[in-house]
């Protein structure tokens, strides 16, 4: 008998969803996003966690930090504009067995780079469906 032993998708797999995601983007959107670090984790830092009053670790999929582009402020020092994708969490969501992962990646990296661009709602979910 034989026993076939599964894996959970690694960090390095949702990058590789994530960057195929990217690639996937309109290329008016790859233009401004090459300064953008991109991060994979397992959990938001406790930090994050406790400045956006997060009740669980897995409370939250992905998240911005940066100045959205053509935002006009004084940016000296500032850290890089970031993107983290949070594994665990993604993971959770997909073993509900809805949505596909790479689905899921895509959904909140569109997410989390819409917010670079300042974009609504409703222009993410576009930009989304492009890159499905």
């Amino acid at each position: 008998m034989s026993v076939r032993q599964t894996f959970a998708p690694t960090l390095d797999d949702i990058e590789a969803l994530a960057r195929a995601a990217i690639a996937r983007l309109p290329d008016v959107f790859q233009a401004h996003l090459g300064a953008v670090v991109l991060r994979i984790e397992d959990f938001p830092d406790a930090d994050v966690c406790r400045d956006m009053g997060l009740e669980s670790e897995f409370d939250l999929l992905g998240l911005y930090q940066g100045h959205a582009v053509g935002r006009s402020v004084d940016v000296s020092g500032a850290l890089p504009d970031t993107v983290y994708l949070y594994r665990r969490p993604m993971l959770d969501l997909w073993a509900e067995g809805e949505e596909s992962l790479e689905h899921i990646v895509t959904h909140v990296l569109v997410h989390e780079v819409g917010h670079h661009f300042g974009l609504s709602d409703e222009a993410m979910h576009q930009i989304e469906e492009s890159a499905l």
